[in-house]
């Protein structure tokens, strides 16, 4: 975990971040994870172990913009997390800023009916 690279530098805040966020079975992690195509996004109780909810733009097919794309994918996992009676989660944004994409996948979750 060099910091001189941006996988590093991510990766080190990635970890500072995780000290402090961890997922219970009252209140999951949602956890989310960009790559420069696509964004992935996770329910997940680290008490248990076990992934909840999930759901990507990959699945999705959303051709064009990532933005769009990235609300989706948040509508959808809020979605998929009530049906498993989940209404509240801890935001884990995986290092990186909250801007963009990852921003835009905490608003569809809220715009869906997820309390973070």
């Amino acid at each position: 975990m060099d910091a001189k690279t941006k996988l590093g530098a991510r990766l080190r805040r990635h970890h500072r971040v995780r000290k402090r966020v961890t997922g219970t079975p009252e209140r999951p992690r949602l956890a989310v994870f960009r790559s420069n195509r696509h964004i992935y996004a996770q329910v997940i109780d680290d008490v248990a172990g076990a992934t909840l909810a999930a759901a990507s733009s990959m699945k999705l097919g959303a051709d064009g913009d990532k933005k769009d794309a990235a609300r989706k994918v948040g509508e959808l996992l809020a979605e998929r997390a009530k049906e498993k009676g989940v209404s509240k989660v801890v935001f884990d944004r995986g290092g990186n800023r909250y801007h963009g994409r990852v921003k835009q996948v905490a608003e569809g979750a809220r715009a869906a009916g997820l309390e973070l």
